[in-house]
């Protein structure tokens, strides 16, 4: 999973990314600070994956892990090439999930691109780069399809759907905003529009928002109402906050954050809204040789689950012996388990579960 850090300069992106990914990117008090994209692979916290590592002291421990990209940031005009908009929206055409980083506190020692601090102004700003690139890309695609209908009528129901997709971008809003049913989805998934990409406006918040409610800051709100019209997740952060805890020890960070009445870091609550954003799950293999999680999407059958692995296993599948995550922990052990009964025998169409432990039984 590939997911690209964006929004204005000096919003605090970089120092968002350096915090959860600890790259050591760029991060300064002034416009374009970052301009060829910073790449950061993070671990995904699973403590599943941590207490299979404790019942079996495997020789290798593997997480699954998310590419975080740092895209420098957008500025009115990105669309035409202003500061470095083309570069930006080539970057961002490469992730599954944006995460939108709007700043939502004030400091005076800290500038705005813009002058203020407006959250609804900065995402409408962005909106509408991301919305004049998208016309541009479905203008190219509209043309295409006009000459295949030519010579074919049935590309008339594509016509019609990408003029309605262009209508709804010339008023402003997202494809991702725009009904579709299974059929248009697909079509819509065959055209690169920045705007059909899932999206998570991370309200980036002072260090007191937190310790006096996220509730109590009026631009957060603004945030909230934007997201629901983008149909878009929201997340509040603080950067500042992330920044400080990423160099401290497991248990210092514990400390930290109940200090600060949280009960999980910005990076693990930004990792789940991610991952509920796209579908995605994760199942577990386990042994004394490896233990480690593996990222699918929702609704995956056990042969396609079992490709992930390894192209082979999928291909002479024969069936998948899966327990949940609970039960093995309620029985302590594999061999307890496969005593009580709890392993199951599933075939080609077992839908995987997430947290399932599974052994792939394949012949080829």
């Amino acid at each position: 999973m590939k997911l690209g850090i964006v929004g204005l300069p000096n919003v605090g992106k970089s120092t968002l990314f350096n915090a959860i990914t600890n790259a050591g990117a760029q991060s300064a008090n002034y416009p374009f600070c970052t301009i060829e994209p910073n790449v950061g692979m993070v671990a995904v916290p699973d403590k599943r994956l941590d207490k299979l590592n404790e019942m079996y002291e495997p020789n290798k421990f593997t997480p699954a892990t998310i590419e975080f990209v740092d895209i420098a940031g957008l500025v009115r005009g990105a669309s035409k090439g202003e500061g470095l908009g083309n570069k930006f929206l080539s970057n961002i055409r490469e992730v599954d999930a944006v995460v939108h980083v709007v700043r939502c506190f004030e400091d005076g020692d800290i500038v705005h691109v813009e002058g203020s601090i407006d959250p609804l102004r900065d995402i409408e700003t962005i909106d509408l780069e991301l919305i004049l690139s998208d016309i541009e890309v479905l203008d190219r695609r509209i043309d295409k399809t006009r000459k295949l209908l030519k010579a074919d009528k049935k590309y008339q129901t594509e016509l019609d759907f990408f003029l309605r997709v262009r209508e709804a971008l010339e008023g402003g809003q997202s494809a991702r905003s725009v009904e579709c049913d299974s059929e248009e989805a697909e079509l819509l998934g065959s055209v690169s529009l920045l705007t059909n990409k899932p999206i998570i406006f991370a309200a980036n918040l002072s260090e007191e928002d937190f310790k006096n409610g996220v509730e109590q800051n009026p631009f957060f709100s603004a945030v909230q109402s934007a997201a629901e019209r983008e149909h878009a997740a929201v997340l509040p952060i603080c950067a500042q906050i992330e920044a400080e805890i990423s160099g401290l020890e497991p248990e210092e960070k514990e400390l930290f954050l109940s200090d600060m009445g949280l009960s999980e870091s910005g990076l693990d609550r930004l990792i789940t809204a991610c991952y509920s954003l796209l579908g995605l799950i994760s199942f577990l293999t386990a042994g004394k040789d490896e233990c480690r999680a593996w990222t699918i999407t929702k609704g995956t059958k056990a042969p396609q689950a079992a490709g992930k692995i390894h192209t082979d296993f999928e291909r002479g599948f024969i069936r998948a012996e899966v327990i949940g995550f609970e039960e093995l922990m309620e029985c302590g052990s594999m061999a307890a388990a496969k005593e009580k009964g709890l392993v199951r025998s599933e075939g080609k169409e077992y839908v995987m579960g997430d947290g399932d432990i599974v052994l792939f039984r394949f012949n080829v």
